[in-house]
């Protein structure tokens, strides 16, 4: 097949343009030719997606067996994109969120669960029904929090600056919110498996990993990722409420329960994920976290401080 892909030069792009190099597609990725391509074998279109007369200009001459739409946030970035390739595509990724879900008594969330009309990512939303409701054979997949090497948010790199300097882990609430994270490789193995499955088309997925964890939970698993003993991770658990933090970032996980099945992406499209937590956060720290240099590098821990004053 011959798949386009939007962006394709960080994390899931790099991960997905090499497991359909892999499978024997032809890769081309449309960006703004910003970072270098994660390969030599695949095509490159350079332009601006929000510009949508770039678009008709750069790709209306161009045929694509598949498209991957990773970095399309609002329903502006993928209308254009959609409205070029709508008669002329077998099938259209689009990347959404779990981020999407309404806050719900009743976990893990489903595909079918209602979504928050306040959510930071419900132009995602607005982008799933609009496909939903035009003729393009598409497939929406909704990640929960991703990690893994070239992972560009702080997530577990976060947890990993406090372990390997021997710093306490300050954790909002008791420690028991229940998180769910996915290995990028294994989304990345997901996106794949919707191609030529007739199953997945008009549908939409959650992949992420097949299990759930704790806050403490989380902080004591990437103590092991970084191969120190448990009793060396120090926790110490906060009321946010208690302060003032402004615009300053104080943990990387919602302080919720956030966690959905994926009982519907193993089904039907036999995905299992490769990575259990603690082989997938090692694999972060081992080849991205250490090789990066970031266990050397100066961190601000002042937010730490504040909190780890205030509690003693």
């Amino acid at each position: 097949m011959r798949i386009l892909i939007m962006g394709g030069t960080r994390f899931i792009g790099v991960y997905l343009t090499q497991l359909l190099l892999a499978q024997g597609h032809e890769v081309v990725l449309f960006n703004r030719g910003n970072r270098p391509s994660p390969s030599p074998e695949v095509g490159q279109i350079t332009g601006d997606r929000t510009d949508a007369n770039q678009l008709k200009e750069k790709l209306s001459k161009e045929n694509f067996d598949a498209i991957f739409d990773n970095n399309g946030r609002e329903l502006t970035d993928t209308q254009p994109l959609a409205e070029i390739f709508q008669d002329r595509v077998q099938h259209f990724v689009y990347m959404s969120s779990a981020g999407v879900y309404l806050k719900s008594d009743q976990m893990p969330h489903v595909e079918g669960d209602a979504v928050d009309p306040k959510s930071r990512h419900l132009g995602k939303h607005e982008t799933e029904t609009y496909l939903m409701q035009g003729v393009l054979p598409f497939t929406s997949i909704r990640p929960t929090y991703i990690y893994g090497p070239q992972n560009y948010n702080d997530l577990e790199a976060w947890f990993f600056d406090r372990i390997v300097r021997d710093r306490p882990i300050p954790i909002p609430g008791n420690g028991l919110h229940i998180t769910q994270l996915g290995h990028v490789k294994d989304l990345a193995s997901g996106m794949c498996k919707v191609l030529g499955n007739s199953l997945a088309v008009r549908q939409i997925y959650n992949v992420s990993g097949d299990r759930f964890v704790t806050f403490d939970g989380l902080a004591r698993a990437c103590t092991l990722a970084a191969g120190k003993p448990l009793d060396a991770v120090r926790i110490v658990h906060y009321d946010p409420k208690k302060f003032d933090f402004g615009k300053r970032k104080t943990f990387p996980l919602r302080a919720q329960h956030f966690f959905t099945s994926v009982n519907k992406v193993i089904t039907d499209l036999g995905w299992h994920p490769e990575y259990d937590l603690i082989s997938g956060l090692k694999d972060s720290f081992e080849n991205d976290y250490l090789p990066s240099g970031r266990d050397q590098t100066e961190v601000d821990f002042s937010v730490d401080d504040e909190i780890m004053n205030y509690e003693v």
